[in-house]
């Protein structure tokens, strides 16, 4: 687990006092009643459920009807002044085992423009399996997912560990948010948890792995 703080990117400084997020997407009135695929947009909490952030999907439309889950995105993550502070990169990619030379990848800056951490997917047969990287592409965190990730009246998680995998650092959960609201939209609910001290770069590193398997796994369950 890293344990040297790199220098923090201004609209990052609050990243450097939390240990948890919660992360809820908006329900879109237009996408539940006729499935019309719109714009992802997600509102950031704190454990006590302040705002702290806003993260909006900018794809165009063609994008999202062509390309569904798999569309390539950029999703800007604003403060509460409407300051992008974070932006999120991915590229168009596959998903599943039977493409192993063109695995899903993430790259997240702060300020834009300015890398500061990827996520890569490694290939398995069935298991989500993702690496954490530092802006300079080394390891820091690996992250880890059932083998099923549909579930009903339970969360999902996916299990933050070190880079030997020795240690549990925290976790990211897709929660159980109930029957109608999993039934019949997309709008996901999301915990993430991390060590106080973590770098603030990688935390929010492992923000944008959150929306990759926000798309990867849950986009198409409503």
């Amino acid at each position: 687990m890293p344990n040297v703080q790199m220098a923090c990117p201004p609209g990052l400084e609050y990243l450097t006092q939390i240990d948890q997020l919660l992360v809820h997407q908006k329900v879109e009135l237009i996408e539940a009643l006729t499935s019309f695929e719109t714009a992802n947009k997600y509102v950031i909490k704190n454990s006590m459920g302040q705002q702290v952030y806003y993260a909006v999907e900018d794809t165009d439309f063609c994008t999202r009807i062509c390309c569904g889950n798999l569309r390539p995105f950029d999703i800007k993550i604003l403060d509460n002044n409407l300051r992008e502070v974070i932006h999120i990169y991915r590229p168009l990619r596959c998903v599943g085992c039977c493409y192993p030379c063109c695995l899903q990848e993430l790259e997240v800056m702060s300020p834009p423009g300015s890398p500061i951490g990827y996520v890569e997917q490694q290939w398995t047969l069935c298991r989500p399996n993702f690496v954490i990287k530092n802006a300079a592409e080394e390891v820091v965190l690996k992250l880890k997912g059932p083998c099923i990730t549909t579930r009903c009246c339970s969360d999902v998680n996916f299990p933050i560990y070190s880079k030997d995998e020795t240690v549990e650092v925290g976790k990211i959960s897709k929660q159980w948010s109930g029957l109608m609201r999993e039934a019949f939209t997309k709008a996901d609910h999301f915990g993430i948890s991390f060590p106080m001290d973590l770098d603030v770069n990688v935390k929010a590193t492992l923000l944008g792995a959150l929306f990759l398997i926000d798309f990867m796994y849950f986009e198409n369950q409503g």
